[in-house]
């Protein structure tokens, strides 16, 4: 966090659950519920308030995670296999 013409930093800790603490100093302007982008660069993570961030983007991360969760299901052998005429009609319902 830049102030003026200095770096703020701090130090956290994850829990044992996976969940990282913000230093109080860091969660000024922030409410319960505020979304946050996590991006994550080799040995690097950056945040970011996702209202400041373009509404297209945020369409464009929401659907990339539903494609991300699909791929883990398959992965899994959650999807089930189907003709293409089973498939088609299926589809033809939606």
């Amino acid at each position: 966090m830049l102030r003026g013409d200095r770096m703020e930093f701090a130090i956290t800790k994850i829990s044992t659950k996976g969940q990282i603490v913000l230093p109080s100093a860091f969660r000024k302007g922030f409410n319960v519920g505020d979304e946050l982008l996590l991006v994550k660069d080799n040995n690097r993570i950056f945040m970011k308030e996702l209202k400041h961030v373009v509404p297209e983007f945020k369409k464009d991360l929401e659907f990339a995670e539903s494609v991300e969760s699909a791929w883990k299901e398959y992965d899994a052998g959650k999807f089930k296999k189907s003709s293409k005429s089973d498939f088609l009609q299926e589809l033809s319902k939606c």
